[in-house]
């Protein structure tokens, strides 16, 4: 039987669940004994408004700009393999155009992202430019239109520097599920970068590209921000238009983006949120300027998040997570205390079903969506006899092992014997888990907790292991389910690697409520003392 079927039990004989408890918070610093980075510390700035200053006062050319990045690309690339395919001439040619057009006082040509070099999860169509979802099936295609999101990013002048590496079609933690290549974590080489989105982490991490847009399916955007010690934002579900987006479980997935700042990922979501009529489940709600409500430090308050209330997720905490990872988080609540919030320890019953819930929902939904990859409409073909042969032999060499897998799962769980036992039970959690939250989250403002049990682990490690890698998926699955908005921010290390392994706090917030998660997000980045997220990759540079 499938590995995450076996965890149906869990989902046969759940009751209602009653109202999250709570208790006080016990704050525990580990700021002190996390291991010291060689690098020097200081908030974190914004790349985005650097370059942008830089070209609307001449200091910098978009050619340099884009110069210095590519170079950047070109020496780390062949460790860190981040990207599937690289753009360089395009972008060079863009930037080109773009400081022709500043030079002949083109008053809109300097827009929010002008010059801003971003990487595009290879599963996000990208005109006229290989698009793989990370697959052999769709080696060689090119998509005729880009993705809603890709769009807007062009419209305000971010220049597409190329395509980054993903497990085949998001399915996967650790990237090591691609077709064409292992991606590293720019920490330390002989470690995961985490999945599915390791590509868009790991590109700017190392600062191979200024941001990048990742997809978050179950924690796809979150963990890899995570492992890679950069900032990851997991939009609410409609809140970007998935239009473009290869559907992996159409209910859970959401387009989202990284950078190093979280000022930076605000204005990336400024960018590409909002309704596009070309996706019927993106929402018609206004979105403001996300980068309006987030203040200097030099302007803070000396208790910016008085009144706020915070709850700590008990259930993520405990067995399972590393002591470290566990210490971290204690650390980053304690600094959230003292920067004025109160903080209490929240129970949330449901949260131990939400994983396999989530595994049999994602499963059946790809099932359906990956039907269209039949060797006749995109990519490869195998020559055959009848049209049935087509079929089998393209999917069958043109699909990877965890891909099959999956697909097999889900047409187990929604065949007419199974249905109610599987399908239907999971749908049923998954409102237990929607009202868990909404119960937690009308008591506190935000929720937080680790965005995985552990730092970044050995490549290789877990790749034969598949259901110790599904439950590396623990903290961020239940997000997913709820459709609610989630923020992960670099908040200290664990041991391991040269000068230790990033981990990031988790903040959940209610529906549409990002300006929040990011106001939080960027007062508790520039207050956070002692620590640098640039990786010795570059260092050593």
């Amino acid at each position: 039987m499938p590995p995450p079927l076996q965890a149906h039990r869990l989902l046969i004989s759940h009751r209602r669940l009653p109202t999250p408890a709570r208790r006080r918070f016990t704050a525990v610093s580990s700021l002190q004994s996390a291991p010291a980075t060689t690098l020097a510390p200081g908030p974190a700035t914004s790349s985005i408004l650097s370059i942008r200053e830089s070209l609307l006062s001449g200091e910098r050319t978009a050619a340099d700009i884009t110069s210095e990045y590519l170079s950047r690309l070109r020496r780390t690339e062949p460790s860190v393999r981040s990207f599937i395919h690289v753009a360089d001439a395009a972008a060079e040619r863009e930037a080109e155009e773009l400081d022709r057009r500043i030079a002949s006082g083109e008053k809109d040509a300097v827009g929010p992202l002008a010059g801003v070099l971003v990487g595009v999860k290879d599963n996000l169509c990208t005109k006229n430019m290989p698009s793989t979802g990370g697959s052999r099936i769709l080696d060689g295609y090119r998509p005729a239109y880009d993705a809603t999101a890709v769009r807007r990013l062009r419209e305000a002048g971010a220049i597409v520097v190329g395509k980054t590496n993903l497990d085949e079609f998001g399915m996967g933690s650790t990237t090591e599920g691609s077709a064409f290549q292992v991606t590293t974590n720019p920490w330390d080489d002989s470690r995961v970068p985490g999945g599915s989105s390791g590509g868009s982490a790991s590109a700017v991490s190392a600062r191979q590209c200024v941001v990048s847009l990742g997809s978050d399916t179950g924690g796809s955007v979150r963990q890899p921000a995570s492992f890679c010690g950069v900032v990851g934002l997991k939009p609410t579900y409609g809140r970007v238009s998935r239009f473009g987006l290869m559907a992996y479980a159409s209910s859970l997935d959401v387009v989202g983006c990284f950078g190093s700042s979280v000022f930076d990922t605000a204005t990336i979501l400024s960018v590409v949120a909002g309704h596009d009529k070309m996706d019927s489940t993106s929402s018609s709600q206004d979105v403001p300027d996300y980068t309006s409500k987030l203040v200097s430090l030099d302007l803070l308050e000396s208790k910016p998040l008085n009144g706020l209330r915070i709850g700590i997720i008990q259930e993520t905490l405990g067995e399972g997570v590393d002591t470290g990872v566990v210490s971290s988080i204690k650390g980053a609540a304690s600094h959230l205390e003292q920067l004025g919030s109160v903080v209490d320890e929240v129970s949330l019953p449901s949260f131990s079903l939400g994983l396999p819930a989530y595994y049999i929902l994602a499963s059946s939904e790809a099932s359906s969506n990956l039907s269209r990859y039949d060797g006749i409409r995109y990519g490869r073909q195998v020559s055959a006899n009848d049209l049935n042969e087509i079929y089998g032999e393209s999917r069958a060499s043109g699909l990877g092992h965890e891909v099959k897998m999956r697909i097999l799962m889900g047409t187990y769980a929604l065949s007419a014997g199974y249905y109610d036992a599987y399908y239907k039970r999971a749908q049923q959690v998954r409102t237990l888990v929607k009202e868990s939250f909404k119960n937690a989250l009308e008591k506190y403002d935000i929720l937080i907790s680790p965005a995985a049990p552990s730092a970044a682990y050995k490549i290789g490690e877990k790749i034969n292991d598949p259901l110790a890698m599904y439950a590396g998926d623990i903290m961020t699955v239940n997000v997913n389910l709820a459709g609610l908005p989630a923020l992960v921010v670099p908040c200290g290390f664990v041991e391991g690697g040269p000068v230790g392994l990033p981990v990031g706090l988790q903040m959940i917030g209610s529906p549409f409520s990002e300006g929040s998660l990011l106001r939080v997000g960027h007062i508790f980045e520039q207050t956070l003392q002692n620590f640098s997220f640039v990786p010795p990759l570059l260092a050593e540079r």
